[in-house]
């Protein structure tokens, strides 16, 4: 069986990848939130929720009107996501292209 060097790190450069892929993703958000009203009133929406759902599972107890709210809540930010992910996807394919 072949030994790798022991300064070999298969993290290593995975993790720089994958810190620059963020780092792109990032821009582009921000970017988008500069530029695209649908992106940015998406992402207020999904921020709006997030605290929604904050606020509610901030709760020491929930009552069954709380769980069904979180659960309405956590559907609506899924599709504010999904719609978010599409407009990503959508300028990057302009952009390549």
């Amino acid at each position: 069986m072949k030994r790798l060097p022991a300064s070999y790190a298969p993290g290593k450069f995975r993790t720089r990848k994958v810190v620059l892929m963020e780092k792109n993703q990032d821009e582009l958000k921000a970017h988008l939130m500069a530029t695209n009203e649908e992106f940015r009133s998406l992402a207020e929406k999904h921020a709006e929720y997030h605290k929604q759902l904050e606020a509610i599972e901030a709760k020491s107890h929930m009552t069954p009107q709380d769980v069904e709210e979180e659960h309405r809540l956590k559907k609506q930010k899924l599709r504010l996501k999904d719609q978010m992910n599409e407009i990503l996807a959508r300028y990057r394919t302009q952009r390549v292209a």
